[in-house]
């Protein structure tokens, strides 16, 4: 990940396009901040053609009066002079057919970060680095994956050599544009001063409207033969960078340090900053005491956060540590991260829906990105059922949504004549425990509860529902006293021999379990509605998991009974509209497109968001059956469904989802889902319609611990739930307990974290709930580093 060290400033050179000037310049740069009496490391990561043509050897000859200050290394060479993708492949044809292998992005990545690591180690005074990059941005690295892409976890402050040349205007600006699209710190553009062309002066004035410093240089005398070429360009280099310490290379270098100074000072001051001016969504000010309590994210990249930490910059001058450290998003931040942080094609798809439309309203019109998501969704989750998508901002407000569309739905259908206070007295029945937003709306159909406000008025009735779980190993059902009483010796507990056979709920319709489940249901729905004073109008459940009540997983032949009687005209002559509250658990989250073909039923309604966009930008989806559309169908105005947001299906988060889609839909197919799936296979079995990224092993290793109470997963989800006799939401048992999971592992091994530097771990919890949450493409070695580490800690609290 990022590397930001008080004593040692890092530059990554890009350059605009191939032979621009960029070891040229590069040379001069470090000529000028070894004459400034700074250690200077020069590193080009990968080179190509003969060596004494290498840029390291260049770098070498001309570093000036004070190259014993100067340190050049190549990490990678081969001997065409090609581009390094092609190389290393004419490397392998040109030793007689052995296979060269080629590193990987993660291995090139990781000898780049611990080369930085190593020379932040040597420098004890300050010094300076520049991390020389090949051809330009977009040209390719050893595995073929542009520069801009390879590159981007290091995240270095970057310095961009300009094209000087005709037509290098539009190459810079387009070599700009690229680098500041995947986020990257862009310092300074410095090229040579053509009088003929005179780039640099549009260029200057160009990036001075956009706060970026240029620096024009003279340029290079013409090549000559090897010897006059040497002298010529050594007294280049000594008018360029003269020992008078004057002129525009001086300039350019004291601004470089200018921008390493104020990105620490910037970043040392956030906490405080943060604390007098920010009010965080669901936390306790109270407890926050101090600055080392706020979190300074600096960037993220792929499951990683970077965040600062000043204490780095006090260790051992022997022993450096970066003031940027990396830390796993263990919440795949609050369940969106769907494909990783700053993913480059969602990037792109943003700026250019952004690009195109900007925002545009969207009553009685259309456009692309909101069309093929409509399409695509109706095709997808909706699937044999739904006919319309409302766009709304959130899943808050798609819940809002849903409960309107419900509401109306019911009222239509029962064909009543309801007065102002009958149709206010409408109830919803759901789950205890459950959740669906912030909002009003939201909140009424919910009890009340810790997310509940002082407006709070529950509207309806919650059914204490079954739980599955993994306890000492075994997979079981935690039956609620309601439920077991019914059971002929009051058990409490069913058990299981997989998970596949609790989430078999066909199979299951006719077990004596499933008559319990309907005779209860039955009796209570019939109580109910026989009750004027709270007549029902739908059914709402987070189908297979309650996330914010605590990741409580439920029974889903429970849920599929539940939407079987709303749905039985002996029971509700008007039957429940259903809705399936998915924004959670959608779109794969649990390793399931929706819920619907699990629990063998369709809703009539059904919400998704968080992953739809991955985790870039707020965007919500109410999917609706024709039923549900057509009641609100009329000649007249009022009738028709009188919501919607001034952001309405806005074109940038519609555009993102698409192309979110497009990529979860090639890693349903990828060889880490079908590695995940196999585990979870029972033997013997074709396949298994529950799985998990999570190693079996482990979760049923960590279930029989004593200090845990039960563990569960799905998908990308795992719920740990720890002993406690104070539970609940206002606990702070699992925080406490794993909180020196948060400070980084140092085992003196390479770690998972992009670059291989110990990581933390940012996790949340529900009380004395604790889950962990990857993104869909979360490589198995970052999985199995984070269960390495839990393992550890949770059986040594055992032990102590």
């Amino acid at each position: 990940m990022s590397h930001l060290y008080k004593h040692l400033r890092i530059h990554q050179v890009f350059g605009a396009n191939t032979d621009v000037g960029k070891t040229i310049i590069t040379t001069a740069l470090i000529r000028a901040s070894a004459l400034n009496s700074n250690r200077v490391f020069y590193l080009k990561p990968v080179s190509t053609g003969a060596p004494q043509d290498a840029d390291d050897e260049h770098i070498k000859r001309h570093a000036g009066p004070q190259k014993h200050l100067v340190d050049a290394h190549c990490l990678f060479r081969y001997g065409d002079p090609v581009s390094p993708h092609l190389a290393v492949k004419m490397a392998s044809e040109t030793q007689g057919g052995l296979k060269v292998s080629v590193p990987s992005d993660e291995t090139f990545v990781g000898s780049v970060a611990e080369h930085i690591r190593k020379r932040a180690r040597v420098a004890s005074g300050p010094g300076h680095m520049y991390v020389e990059t090949a051809g330009g941005v977009h040209s390719p690295t050893l595995s073929g994956t542009t520069q801009l892409d390879t590159y981007r976890p290091l995240f270095l402050p970057t310095i961009l050599i300009g094209d000087s040349r005709l037509g290098g205007i539009s190459s810079t600006i387009s070599s700009f544009e690229s680098l500041l699209l995947r986020g990257y710190i862009i310092d300074a553009i410095l090229l040579f001063r053509d009088e003929y062309y005179r780039n640099y002066e549009y260029l200057t004035q160009y990036f001075a409207e956009r706060g970026t410093h240029v620096t024009a240089l003279d340029p290079p005398p013409p090549r000559l033969d090897y010897i006059e070429n040497i002298a010529n360009t050594e007294k280049y280099y000594s008018d360029l960078v003269p020992d008078t310490l004057k002129g525009d290379i001086f300039t350019a270098l004291e601004h470089l340090d200018q921008c390493h100074a104020r990105r620490i000072e910037e970043l040392d001051s956030m906490p405080r900053r943060t604390l007098d001016a920010i009010w965080w969504p669901f936390v306790q000010h109270g407890l926050v005491k101090t600055e080392k309590d706020v979190s300074v994210i600096d960037s993220a990249w792929s499951d990683f956060f970077s965040i600062y930490d000043a204490s780095s910059g006090k260790t051992s001058p022997s022993q450096p540590k970066s003031l940027l450290q990396p830390q796993l998003d263990g919440s795949a931040s609050w369940w969106t991260q769907a494909v990783g942080h700053a993913h480059p094609t969602l990037a792109l798809a943003a700026a250019n829906a952004a690009g195109r439309y900007g925002h545009i309203m969207f009553p009685q019109a259309t456009h692309t990105p909101a069309l093929k998501l409509a399409e695509r969704l109706l095709q997808g989750p909706g699937k044999g059922w739904a006919s319309r998508v409302f766009f709304s901002d959130n899943g808050s407000t798609g819940m809002e949504v849903a409960l309107k569309m419900a509401l109306r739905s019911f009222i239509v259908s029962s064909g009543l004549e309801l007065s102002s206070p009958e149709k206010k007295n409408l109830r919803v029945v759901g789950l205890k425990g459950s959740y669906h937003g912030d909002t009003i709306g939201a909140m009424d159909a919910c009890e009340e509860g810790v997310y509940t406000c002082e407006w709070h008025e529950a509207k309806g009735y919650w059914f204490e529902p079954p739980t599955v779980s993994i306890r000492q190993g075994q997979v079981t059902i935690s039956l609620p006293p309601a439920l077991s009483s019914l059971t002929s010796d009051q058990r409490t507990i069913e058990r299981f021999e997989t998970l596949s056979h609790v989430y078999d709920v066909e199979q299951r319709l006719e077990s004596p379990l499933a008559k319990h489940y309907r005779q209860y249901l039955n009796k209570r729905m019939r109580n109910l509605q026989a009750d004027d004073t709270r007549k029902l109008a739908a059914l709402i459940i987070e189908p297979i998991v309650m996330g914010a009540g605590g990741m409580i997983f439920v029974d889903p032949l429970f849920q599929r009974i539940m939407v079987d009687i709303v749905r039985d005209p002996a029971i509700f002559p008007t039957l429940l509209p259903v809705i399936f509250d998915e924004v959670f658990m959608g779109l794969y989250r649990l390793g399931l497109e929706s819920a619907g073909p699990l629990l063998g039923v369709n809703p009539d309604i059904s919400v998704n968001a968080k992953i739809l966009t991955g985790g870039v930008l707020p965007l919500a989806v109410t999917l609706a059956s024709d039923r549900i559309f057509s009641a609100f169908k009329s000649e007249s105005k009022v009738d028709a469904l009188l919501h919607g947001h001034s952001y309405t299906a806005h074109a940038v988060g519609c555009q993102v989802a698409n192309a979110t889609l497009d990529l979860v839909g090639r890693l349903v197919e990828s060889d880490l889902w079908v590695g995940a799936i196999s585990k979870w296979t029972p033997e013997g079995a074709l396949a298994t319609k529950v799985w998990s990224f999570w190693d079996p092993e482990f979760i049923t290793s960590i279930s029989c611990l004593d200090i845990v109470d039960e563990a569960m997963t799905l998908g990308t989800v795992l719920a740990i739930k720890f002993k406690d006799d104070d539970a609940g939401y206002a606990s702070h048992s699992a925080q406490t307990l794993l909180q020196s999971l948060r400070l980084p592992l140092d085992d003196g091994s390479t770690s998972a974290a992009p670059g291989g530097a110990p990581f933390g771990v940012h996790y949340r919890t529900l009380g004395n709930v604790a889950y962990f949450m990857s993104s869909l493409n979360t490589p198995r070695a970052t999985i199995e580093a984070l269960e390495d580490r839990l393992w550890k800690l949770v059986s040594s609290l055992q032990r102590s």
